[in-house]
């Protein structure tokens, strides 16, 4: 996460972005796009089937994908033509998906305390007060699909108040299944007469933007709840569209919040992080200096290799990868396979069981979160390998 400065200069500098027309690029076209050749790659069958989804083999397993092609412009204003989308919160995710939104033309407003930090950058970014901008009662009276994108434990605390009012006709809609899966400690039990569902972006908020703004498109999963009218499913779809995404994917609540949390805390953000501490440590006490530590522990991962993995997948990156390199590092990949997965299995089962909500819950309900959180940030930001990492990404040519 960055740090509260950070996020608002990013913002800042979002705003000033003009925003490109959006490619109509398809799932589909981007799976069969054509690979570097270092070697033929098999490319996976569609079957063509209702409104363009399609089965796609992922890997021996057949998944539902649905695309943004699917559900153009157009067909967006036409079947939220009758809807005021209200969105609750503005932090990372609310920021993203409602000015996505508002770029595709749709009622959308935002519900946020009034004169509020959130109000505040809300009003920065070109919502007005009274005609899309309004505080959170308001917000959710006017609306009928109720946005809520509040962090986990301002949902938590916010319920009691919110749920009288998502009446019998209304959509409730998360963007992470936290919330209902773990109502037990939430105490966000949703009422039984209305649609709930989720769409869920594979990335921050800010991302979401970035992407969209790109026209590019994010991808998500999204899931139902509760279908009241029968209709839920397509609303999801439709709404995952709507925000940003690129393409789609199938899940449930339970499974989107388990493989989110999971994912948070290793690969994507804890255990990656653990890694670069580990290693660049070694090489400081081994008697390497800052800067070559740094550039071979986290420079030539984000600038030369991970973005490889991206690009067409890990045999790539070891393809264009020297035989020394590669032969170490297909050796070492199975002692950290086996050295991590007990701890991988650890993890997972503190997600399933609810100790990494109740952690979550207890420290973002702390009057003082955000005084502790920018403590945190700033202990890792005077860490000697960020220290390092500032002034390699100095000497960086597009940084000269």
């Amino acid at each position: 996460m960055a740090s509260k400065h950070t996020s608002r200069a990013l913002r800042s500098s979002l705003r000033q972005l003009s925003a490109p027309r959006v490619q109509q690029r398809t799932f589909a076209a981007a799976v069969n796009a054509s690979r570097p050749t270092l070697q033929k790659v098999a490319t996976p069958a569609f079957v063509q089937q209702t409104r363009g989804m399609k089965t796609v083999d992922f890997a021996g397993d057949k998944e539902v994908v649905y695309e943004r092609d699917d559900w153009p412009r157009d067909k967006l204003l036409e079947y939220f033509k009758n809807d005021t989308l209200a969105l609750i919160g503005y932090g990372s995710q609310g920021h993203g998906q409602g000015l996505n939104l508002r770029d595709n033309g749709l009622n959308v407003i935002i519900g946020v305390r009034k004169d509020g930090a959130s109000w505040k950058e809300a009003q920065q970014d070109g919502w007005v007060p009274g005609t899309n901008l309004f505080d959170v009662d308001e917000a959710i009276q006017k609306g009928t699909i109720i946005m809520n994108l509040l962090s986990d434990s301002a949902q938590s605390t916010t319920w009691p108040r919110i749920k009288p009012m998502l009446t019998k006709g209304k959509t409730l809609y998360f963007s992470h299944g936290f919330s209902p899966v773990f109502r037990d400690q939430t105490k966000v039990d949703c009422p039984s007469d209305i649609d709930v569902i989720l769409v869920a972006p594979k990335g921050s908020g800010r991302t979401v933007r970035t992407l969209f703004r790109e026209g590019r498109g994010i991808n998500s999963s999204v899931a139902v709840w509760q279908d009241v009218t029968g209709k839920a499913e397509e609303k999801a779809i439709a709404l995952g569209v709507a925000i940003g995404s690129g393409y789609m994917y199938k899940t449930t609540f339970q499974k989107e919040v388990y493989s989110d949390l999971y994912g948070e805390r290793g690969c994507l953000m804890g255990g990656i992080h653990g890694m670069f501490l580990a290693q660049y440590e070694v090489l400081r006490e081994k008697g390497h200096s800052p800067s070559e530590a740094f550039n071979e522990t986290v420079e030539e991962a984000t600038q030369s290799l991970y973005p490889l993995i991206g690009q067409n997948g890990m045999d790539y990156m070891y393809a264009a990868c020297s035989t020394t390199a590669r032969r170490g590092a297909i050796d070492w990949s199975k002692r950290f396979k086996d050295n991590l997965k007990p701890l991988f299995d650890e993890l997972y089962e503190s997600v399933r069981e609810g100790k990494e909500t109740q952690r979550a819950m207890e420290y973002g309900s702390r009057s003082d979160y955000r005084e502790a959180f920018e403590k945190e940030m700033e202990e890792i930001r005077s860490m000697e390998i960020w220290r390092a990492g500032k002034a390699v990404r100095s000497l960086r040519p597009e940084n000269a």
